[in-house]
């Protein structure tokens, strides 16, 4: 028979061993994601658009950004969805699945990293975008929430490592806001183009090391499911 996890409340049914505080939290975890994806799509196309017609490349990375982050959370609402539809945790599917998000990751520090280098080489000269703007500060409002939110949802489901990695993704596109809009703001004060590209730098710092935490997250879960299984007497395993 499988392990019950009884903490926080009754189980919902033998066969799962899910209970209904944990289906709750996977339920608001899933919403977190779908939010995400509707207003990332949202954000992206606007950010791209106005970065465009303004000329302004660190602006249409920061869209790119918004795309990467959308593909990410469409990744954790597959597995929300088929841990609520199944009532357990698929660990294999789940570890290819932050492995997955690792990737997002490495590919938002290599865009903001190849987009900086050109940037210095070429002298690019940032431009301004009202539009842009209104989206970073909107941004900058919105995610702490966001990534607040699903770091919650995460830290109460036990540590979740694919939840938790998508709250930290969340909180690279608030660094991301940050780094564009005071690149934006710099620029007009001190005319200095260099800012911006050398703040996306240490964005893709941070990227890096969170795509290597996720990546180290997602083998953690597979050696520990692996010695779970190997303690359980020979007539549990199924």
């Amino acid at each position: 028979m499988p392990r019950l996890r009884l903490e926080g409340d009754r189980p919902v049914s033998a066969s799962s061993g899910v209970t209904a505080t944990e289906v709750q939290l996977t339920r608001r975890g899933l919403g977190l994601a779908w939010f995400t994806i509707g207003y990332n799509v949202a954000e992206g196309a606007v950010a791209v658009t106005a970065g465009a017609l303004a000329g302004l490349v660190s602006l249409v990375g920061f869209g790119i950004d918004s795309g990467i982050e959308s593909i990410s959370a469409v990744l954790v609402a597959m597995r929300l969805l088929a841990r609520l539809r199944h009532g357990t945790v698929d660990e294999a599917r789940e570890h290819r699945a932050l492995r997955l998000v690792a990737v997002t990751f490495f590919l938002l520090a290599g865009y903001v990293l190849v987009e900086g280098i050109r940037s210095l080489l070429v002298g690019e000269v940032p431009d301004t975008s009202v539009v842009g703007i209104v989206v970073l500060v909107a941004s900058l409002v919105v995610m702490p929430l966001l990534a607040a939110a699903k770091r919650r949802v995460g830290v109460a489901l036990g540590g979740d490592p694919l939840i938790l990695a998508d709250a930290a993704e969340t909180r690279l596109c608030v660094l991301l806001s940050v780094s564009t809009l005071a690149g934006l703001v710099l620029f007009q004060l001190t005319g200095a183009a260099w800012l911006d590209p050398i703040a996306g730098f240490v964005i893709a710092g941070f990227a890096v090391h969170e795509g290597i935490e996720a990546w180290q997250g997602s083998s953690s879960r597979s050696t520990a499911t692996m010695t779970d299984r190997m303690a359980e007497p020979a007539g549990r395993r199924n």
